[in-house]
């Protein structure tokens, strides 16, 4: 026994195999570790040297959950370059950014919509924004609106087939008004605010309104701000996505009398009546006028047959002897 193993230790050990199994590994290490610089270094270099704070595994990890590497950084990079993603607890980190491009949302558009708003000094953070986003509503937008304040027609020539709003006043002359509402986004209000829509009509009405308590036309002509006055007083931005900055009447004209065509159809209607009446009058006279020819005729029919019971009379006295009684008595 001893004699075998001096036999195996005296025996050279072949180190080729192993060589070669270590060499394939280094092979595959160094393969895979190309692969990943092919794939991933372009723009992991990118990221370091914008201080993204994104790694090589983060990389990888986002081809395996099926997210956009390239869309992620390049927003990681504009918001550390803009100075917002600094804070690791709040501000906007990686796993933010692929969870709000997991949800389906805007990334590109969120980051930009975040790096104007604090530009603006505008109070929006990041969890907002992607709400905002997620909502279906353009965050980039909202905020350019609120630096900037949108221009709404009243009413909009796009969805409106009148080209301006009528009214009447209480003398009963009609107005044509078309206004121009100037409107900021309201952050705040935006996820569930009303839209453009609802100010359009908000602000017809109370256009209307405002027309119809004036006790004539010539008092809107001489003050139009007025109008503007009465429907701002009334608060039309509550529970919307805006804020009314102002409200402006663009134009302004008479249009027809409608008091006076009322009072002109309803003396028509009263003398349509009358004349009904009347009509009426004269019917009842001419049925009650041949009632009475009818009564007449009767009543001479009625004297004829008397008159022709006289002979009978006569006649029956003679035979009875009593007429000649009646002559002998006299």
């Amino acid at each position: 026994m001893s004699h075998g193993f001096l036999f195996l230790a005296a025996q050279p050990f072949n180190w080729l195999p192993v060589y070669i199994a270590i060499g394939a590994l280094l092979a595959v290490f160094l393969l895979i570790l190309i692969v990943i610089i092919w794939v991933y270094g372009n723009i992991w270099f990118q990221a370091y040297m914008s201080n993204a704070r994104i790694t090589i595994l983060d990389l990888i990890g986002m081809s395996f959950r099926q997210v956009n590497a390239r869309v992620i950084v390049q927003a990681k990079i504009m918001a550390m370059q803009a100075g917002i993603g600094g804070d690791p607890e709040t501000g906007i980190t990686t796993r933010r950014l692929e969870a709000l491009y997991l949800a389906g949302g805007n990334v590109p558009n969120v980051i930009r919509a975040l790096i104007a708003a604090h530009r603006a000094d505008l109070d929006l953070n990041f969890d907002r924004a992607a709400a905002i986003d997620l909502a279906g509503r353009d965050v980039l937008d909202a905020v350019q609106t609120s630096v900037n304040p949108k221009v709404i027609d009243c009413p909009d020539p796009a969805k409106s087939r009148q080209p301006s709003l009528s009214a009447i006043a209480k003398n009963g002359v009609e107005l044509k008004v078309r206004a121009r509402v100037t409107v900021r986004t309201n952050l705040k209000r935006l996820i569930g605010g009303a839209t453009e829509d609802t100010i359009v009509a908000r602000v017809g009405e109370g256009i209307i309104t405002a027309i119809g308590s004036a006790e004539t036309h010539l008092e809107v002509m001489e003050n139009p701000d007025k109008i503007s006055k009465a429907v701002l007083e009334r608060g039309l931005d509550a529970q919307t996505a805006f804020e009314i900055v102002s409200i402006d009447i663009a134009h302004i004209e008479v249009g027809q009398n409608i008091g006076a065509r009322l009072q002109a159809d309803q003396a028509e209607a009263n003398t349509r009546v009358a004349r009904a009446n009347a009509e009426e009058r004269r019917a009842l006279a001419l049925a009650r006028e041949q009632q009475m020819k009818a009564e007449v005729a009767r009543n001479r029919a009625l004297v004829v047959l008397a008159e022709a019971e006289v002979p009978l009379a006569m006649a029956a006295a003679f035979r009875a002897g009593r007429f000649e009684a009646a002559r002998t008595g006299a």
